[in-house]
């Protein structure tokens, strides 16, 4: 997902993401919250807490099918989406650490001090900073040695190893794992410049080597999404199947994300805005955070009722993203060129008149 995200840094192009996954995640989790201690009150509220921490994050691999296009790509609405996959599974952490807190199985410190430096702020800030100076560091030595006539070959193995010496970085700091990889992905290569009209306008070497470590993490990502489906449907018949959590995964994607999103992003067009509020996917990082958690040391009952609600919602979300995304993609890009011919007219009429 970092490597998507080559446009330059602008508070007007980062500015939705940046909302997204912090103030629209906070009234999803509040909201969400409220739901899940309404209708299962036996989580009681920090179990109820821990549930929203869980489902907080949407998927940046589930959601290919809305994400840029090309490092070139400039909408906002796809741009938001692809950058709140990359962050969210990161800010999401300190609210399940909270949660875990709440409930007796973490450490919180004396008036929440611990838990606000160490896992809140710290994580947070720290693995955006160094993550990115990591990921500058070695993209100045890729283009020195591109410079220098080096082949680069073996992509496959430069973009696991960045992973993974990022991933290990993130342990040695007790960063975020989750930001220090992906700010580690915006700093590889150099912003592509917004008056870039094709994918090969000011393009270069790293370029190409960009595309090539794109289109493997794309296949790779594929072969996530696959795995993780048939793992979810084999994960299905274990489920306590009730009516509770499936209203409240109901709620949570067709009511909370929506409101959410129409509450705390205003200044996007009404169409933009649809599609935002509309594909909020659950998936990977939640089946993360359920694993962590479970193996946090919860009582089993509580573990059980986590495991009741989460799947059931990650599985809605496949259903429903799944089947409306294409037609709606289609749709919304149909309606994009439809406005940028409007806008274009209007302009031409504008000059004409004057």
């Amino acid at each position: 997902v970092g490597l998507q995200l080559r446009m330059p840094w602008s508070l007007k192009g980062w500015r939705v993401a940046a909302m997204l996954a912090s103030a629209t995640m906070m009234v999803t989790i509040a909201l969400a919250t409220l739901a899940g201690w309404w209708l299962m009150p036996g989580l009681g509220f920090a179990g109820a807490l821990l549930l929203a921490g869980i489902l907080a994050p949407t998927d940046p691999v589930l959601a290919s099918e809305v994400q840029t296009r090309s490092r070139i790509d400039r909408d906002a609405g796809r741009v938001a989406l692809t950058a709140e996959g990359g962050l969210n599974d990161g800010t999401a952490l300190p609210v399940v650490l909270l949660a875990l807190g709440l409930l007796g199985v973490g450490e919180l410190g004396a008036h929440g001090a611990r838990w606000l430096w160490h896992d809140l702020a710290w994580p947070i800030a720290g693995g955006g900073l160094l993550g990115w100076a990591f990921g500058r560091g070695l993209g100045r030595l890729i283009q020195h040695l591109i410079r220098t006539g080096h082949a680069l070959g073996w992509d496959e193995l430069l973009y696991l190893g960045v992973i993974t010496v990022a991933y290990g970085l993130s342990l040695l700091t007790a960063t975020s794992s989750f930001l220090f990889v992906f700010a580690a992905a915006l700093g590889l290569f150099p912003r592509t410049p917004p008056e870039a009209t094709s994918l090969a306008a000011g393009g270069g070497a790293h370029d190409g080597l960009s595309d090539r470590l794109l289109a493997f993490g794309h296949r790779c990502g594929r072969l996530v999404e696959v795995v993780m489906v048939l793992l979810l449907g084999f994960a299905m018949p274990w489920v306590q199947w009730r009516g509770e959590p499936l209203v409240y995964a109901a709620l949570l994607l067709v009511v909370i994300r929506p409101l959410s999103v129409f509450l705390t992003v205003p200044g996007l067009p009404r169409t933009q805005r649809r599609m935002v509020a509309w594909f909020g996917i659950r998936g990977v990082g939640s089946l993360f955070y359920l694993a962590f958690v479970i193996d946090s040391g919860l009582p089993p009952a509580l573990s059980t009722e986590l495991v009741n609600a989460t799947l059931p919602a990650i599985a809605l979300s496949v259903l429903l993203h799944g089947v409306s995304a294409t037609p709606l993609m289609s749709l919304y890009r149909k309606r994009r060129v439809l406005q940028e011919r409007e806008k274009r007219r209007r302009r031409r009429r504008r000059r004409d008149s004057a």
